[in-house]
């Protein structure tokens, strides 16, 4: 059971039983009254108090179940669950240990002995912060999700009607009304109509790009979520009608607590990014390495604590200095601590929130920082289709009209994707003004018609059916006739053309849509005072009922054979290339309502009444043209596409809508070719899990296509390929895509039309609902990662000079030259500007022409690695040598070093300082350091501790010094500073700059540089250090070189390492 889930269902009165804790009653697939019997109701009489409670025993109540998440305390424990962490916090210890011992033996005493444990506890105590922070803001997608919930409902129990009840209190068998506008509380299967029709908008739940039609006949029991049209779903909204039903299912069993099941699931397997999986590994390696070099030199040094005599062969008289050993004690805290790169996690950290911010001004706002770095080695994106693809807007893109004869159409394209009218414009559109047969078309889209269009910032939204906005929309492009036209000139309304049509033909009465004639029409009156009938529905059921059509001129002559297959072929044309049809008809002469005006006192209103006469009325009508209307893809989508495929990344579309529609867009938008055989690559969702191999079908190369998809099929399809190896992004706007959002490697979610469910169960939110966001945010993300995979080499290569420097030391035998306290200051204060720096490198460009990089490519492979080691080796040569320098050499290439009167002693004595106390007659002078004389009279011994303060300065300056020249190393993995100068990146110059002055401060300010026991250096001692530092540009300019001469060698040897499947 994943974190919070131990409770899971189990709670008294608390969302009631688990999905699978029963079977199912399939009410879809039953006749009303199998459904009454089955719960023990009488719909017109509901259910009775002790069946109420009764049920709510069984099921619980109509809630979403509320998860616990993990105690705060399980979050701290759980940010020390990393290798790296963990030796920190051990070096802590020991360190804080080691200085609590060295206080009460006399030694170093105050605040500086602590310096080095409290940092480290510091830095663990931050990061732990951090974690916490981010977990703890993870699970909002649940809460999000039961905004969408009903609060009240109107139900029938013990034969009254409650109009406000709790929505929480309804229970299995209960009685609900519903009307236009409501909140859908629960699962219900529909009893009856009260209405002709009943629409319900649920494309947030199940991706269907229009408003269902619903009815109350049984349907298949093995139907989709999209086939059960006598069912409506909690979460969704009632958009035309009201009804009688029956709940079914409540709190977690309905659909949407399936959903609100998934996300919980789906955010229990999150996994760590592939860049945290590499150093993961990077540390696990590291730990090792750590051991194996705490082993040797405890190993070489073992002699100076541990002693013994041998006597007859045998080791005896053992003889073991607690001293020394602390010593080396300290050399091993040293050693971890120069190992592991401290300021790693706050560089990481810092580098993508720059990159989040980057992000966000190209409209891609980012909620959770590792996803900039995934998004880099993306190699699938599978996208939702309506509105992620397409506009979500209908449009009208055909417009068929009569022509001059019977036998003779005329065809326009309409231009645009939105609401608004001024977007796109009618080819072809005839240039003397609007002839008769388009003004009949004009009027009956403007006033058969309930839509409305209005402007919401600098975009039109509508309200009503969108495909009877997308009609007022065309007729706003259509225009007015030339007789008509002056008088709309100066009118701000979008609508104003339509406008202008109403007040021409007012309407006087309504036939509703039903689904049985599927067809709306309007009774309206003219200026004259004529009544007429205008009808808009389907083109097949509108042809039955035609006997006549109107051609060009606005005669209108009979509907012959030839005429209607005319019309059927057109029909068939638009359906073919998955373009939702209307057609369009009027009748003048409507006998009994020639005079009806809306007096419900009139003859003729009683006919109005029941919808079974509307067929009747809507009868011998005249045939004026048809309109094809699509979700029309964006603009922009094609040219993303094609990036993707450039980038070598591929674009699976996983929709809810209809298999000929998503085919049609997919065609459209390049995912699939015009003439491409898409036989084995577009499947419905069900097809697809009865697929005998779905990972060999998702490994095909190019596009594919998933339809009559419902949750469980996109959260199957991203499984699988996260198994195969892929790094998937997911995009989406509905309540349906939330578990697969929260599933994939980055989850992307729509700003503007996406839901809030689908935003908080996101990684990224795009705020301009553009799929070519997603590409501009991938090739952001590859550039991050490629940065930061060049400042943590930098760091990296800093830490092995570091670890060689203290190897190097134990093994020689000299006195300690960098202390645990100015290797945490180099980390994570000096190797931090010029770190964070590199993460501001341009890009390269080509950068989204190559393939995506794979998620177990490694941040080092064995040349860097080598590159490195050899760095790392001369840093701790550099580090050390400047060390034995100052105490052996008088000068070093001409750099005089005695001016501070320093006495010189041999490498031998260097070596064996620790026999200084049997050295007869060593004597050392005294010698200067910026104000400081260091004098020796009573202890001269005390040359090799207290003493080395110079040379302890002057290799944590060659140190410093080495890294900052090493930063300009890392600008570009192969290529010369002779082709990348440092100026291409002005931040690093800067960063460079910073450290450096942080490195003065600690030099000459008195109580830090007592803090980190360092001394001010005079100018020749600083020419020293420059001279030892700056070898290491042309060493790695050396190794650059021959990097470029063998680059084709080992990509060939490369190319023969076995690929992953998905390859």
């Amino acid at each position: 059971m994943g974190k919070g889930g131990e409770d899971y269902g189990k709670r008294d009165g608390g969302g009631g039983s688990r999905p699978s804790d029963r079977e199912t009653f399939p009410a879809w697939a039953m006749d009303v009254d199998q459904c009454l019997k089955k719960y023990g109701v009488d719909k017109d009489f509901g259910l009775t108090s002790e069946k109420v409670e009764k049920q709510r025993q069984i099921y619980g109540t109509n809630e979403l179940e509320k998860h616990e998440g993990p105690s705060i305390w399980s979050l701290i424990l759980e940010q020390f669950n990393d290798t790296l962490v963990r030796i920190l916090l051990a070096a802590a210890v020991i360190s804080f240990v080691l200085a609590w011992y060295d206080g009460d033996e006399g030694g170093e005493m105050g605040i500086t002995a602590y310096v080095e444990p409290l940092v480290i506890f510091l830095i663990l105590i931050i990061n732990a912060a951090v974690g916490v922070w981010q977990e703890n803001n993870a699970e909002k997608a649940l809460e999000a999700l039961k905004e969408i919930q009903s609060e009240h409902a109107t139900v029938i129990r013990e034969g009254k009607r409650i109009t406000s009840l709790p929505a929480k209190d309804l229970v299995p068998g209960d009685i609900v009304e519903l009307r236009v506008g409501d909140k859908v509380p629960a699962d219900l299967r529909v009893l009856n109509l009260i209405s002709s029709t009943v629409r319900v908008e649920q494309g947030s739940l199940t991706g269907e790009s229009e408003a269902v039609n619903k009815t109350n006949k049984a349907v298949p029991e093995d139907s989709d979520i999209q086939g059960k049209r006598c069912m409506i779903f909690a979460g969704t909204t009632v958009v035309n009608g009201n009804c009688l039903c029956l709940v079914t299912e409540t709190g977690m069993n309905t659909e949407i607590g399936k959903v609100h099941s998934q996300i919980h699931s789906a955010s229990q397997n999150e996994e760590d990014t592939p860049l945290k999986k590499k150093l993961n590994e990077f540390g696990e390696a590291l730990t090792g390495i750590i051991g194996v070099i705490c082993a040797l030199v405890w190993l070489i040094n073992v002699r100076y604590f541990l002693t013994w005599d041998y006597v007859d062969g045998w080791p005896r008289n053992f003889k073991f200095s607690f001293e020394k050993c602390t010593y080396y004690f300290e050399i091993a805290v040293a050693l971890a601590v120069a190992a592991i790169p401290e300021g790693l996690p706050a560089v990481i950290t810092t580098c993508l929130a720059l990159g989040t911010r980057k992000m966000a001004q190209k409209n891609a706002l980012v909620r959770k920082l590792p996803s900039v770095e995934t998004l880099g080695c993306t190699t699938v994106i599978c996208s939702d289709k309506t509105g992620t693809l397409t506009t979500n807007q209908m449009a009208v893109a055909k417009l068929v009209a009569m022509g001059p004869s019977a036998d003779k159409t005329r065809t326009f394209k309409v231009e645009g994707t939105t609401y608004n009218p001024s977007d796109g414009r009618i080819h072809d559109w005839p240039t003397g003004g609007m002839d008769a047969n388009l003004q009949t078309i004009a009027k009956i889209a403007a006033v058969c018609n309930d839509a409305g269009v209005a402007q919401s910032g600098h975009h039109y939204v509508a309200t009503g059916m969108p495909t009877e906005a997308a009609l007022k929309v065309m007729v706003e492009k259509m225009g007015l006739p030339e007789q008509f036209a002056g008088s709309s000139q100066g009118s701000t309304d979008p609508l104003g053309c339509c406008k202008q049509w109403n007040d021409i033909a007012r309407r006087i009465a309504t036939l509703e849509f039903d689904r049985d004639r599927k067809s709306m029409g309007v009774i309206v009156r003219s200026a004259s005072g004529r009544n007429s009938l205008l009808v808009k529905g389907a083109v097949e059921n509108l042809l039955e009922r035609s006997s006549f059509v109107q051609l060009l001129d606005g005669s209108v002559v009979e509907l012959n054979q030839r005429s209607r297959d005319l019309i059927l072929r057109s029909l068939n044309e638009m359906s073919t290339a998955a373009l939702r049809c209307l057609g369009l008809a009027y009748k003048d002469k409507i006998a009994e309502f020639d005079t009806y005006d809306g007096d419900e006192d009139h003859p003729a209103h009683k006919l109005l009444l029941n919808p079974s006469n509307y067929p009747s009325i809507e009868s011998n009508l005249i045939f004026v043209g048809l309109l094809g209307l699509r979700d029309p893809p964006r603009e922009e989508v094609h040219g993303a596409i094609e990036d993707c495929r450039a980038a070598g990344i591929r674009v699976m579309v996983i929709t809810g809508d209809n298999k000929n529609t998503a085919e049609a867009i997919c065609r459209e938008i390049g995912v699939f070719g015009p003439k491409e055989d898409i036989s084995s690559k577009s499947l419905t969702g069900r097809e697809f899990m009865d697929h005998h191999n779905q990972k060999a079908h998702l490994r095909q190369s190019g596009g594919l296509l998933f339809s009559r998809a419902e949750p469980r099929h996109k959260q199957e399809i991203v499984r699988l390929l996260k198994e195969d190896g892929e790094v998937v992004a997911m995009t989406g706007d509905g309540v349906n895509d939330a578990p697969a959002l929260k599933l994939a490697d980055i989850g992307i979610a729509m700003g503007i039309a996406g839901t809030e469910v689908a935003k908080e169960a996101s990684d990224m939110v795009l705020a301009d609902d553009n799929f070519n966001t997603i590409v501009a945010a991938v090739g952001e993300g590859r550039s991050i990662y490629d940065n930061m995979k060049a400042f943590i080499r930098y760091m990296i290569s800093s830490n092995m000079g570091e670890v060689a420097s203290i190897f190097l030391t134990a093994a020689l035998g000299i006195p300690e030259g960098l202390i645990p306290v100015q290797l945490l200051w180099v980390n994570l204060v000096t190797d931090g500007p010029p770190a964070t720096a590199l993460g501001f490198n341009p890009p390269d460009s080509d950068i989204m022409k190559k393939p995506p990089r794979r998620s177990d490519d490694s941040l080092i492979n064995a040349w860097i690695l080598f590159r490195y080691l050899v760095i790392g080796l001369y840093v701790g040569l550099a580090t050390v040598g400047v060390f034995i320098i100052w105490y052996t050499q008088g000068s070093f290439m001409g750099i005089d070093l005695s001016k501070d009167g320093h006495t010189l002693i041999t490498y031998s004595q260097l070596s064996n300082w620790g026999q200084c106390p049997s050295w007869e007659g060593f004597r050392v002078s005294p010698f200067t350091a910026g104000a400081q004389v260091f004098s020796f009279d009573d202890n001269p011994c005390d040359y090799f501790q207290a003493g080395k303060v110079k040379a302890m300065t002057l290799s944590l300056s060659v140190l410093v010094a080495i890294e900052m020249f090493n930063s300009l190393n890392a600008l570009s993995e192969d290529g010369s500073l002779l082709t990348m100068p440092p100026w291409v990146n002005p931040w690093l110059l800067l960063a460079m700059s910073v450290s450096f002055s942080l490195h003065f401060l600690i030099l000459y300010v008195p109580f830090l540089a007592k803090v980190f026991g360092i001394v001010p250096l005079s100018l020749n001692e600083w020419l020293l250090v420059l001279a030892v530092a700056l070898p290491v540009i042309l060493i790695d300019e050396i190794l650059k070189f021959v990097g470029r001469c063998t680059s084709g060698y080992r990509r060939s040897d490369a190319s023969k390492s076995p690929k992953p499947k998905s390859e």
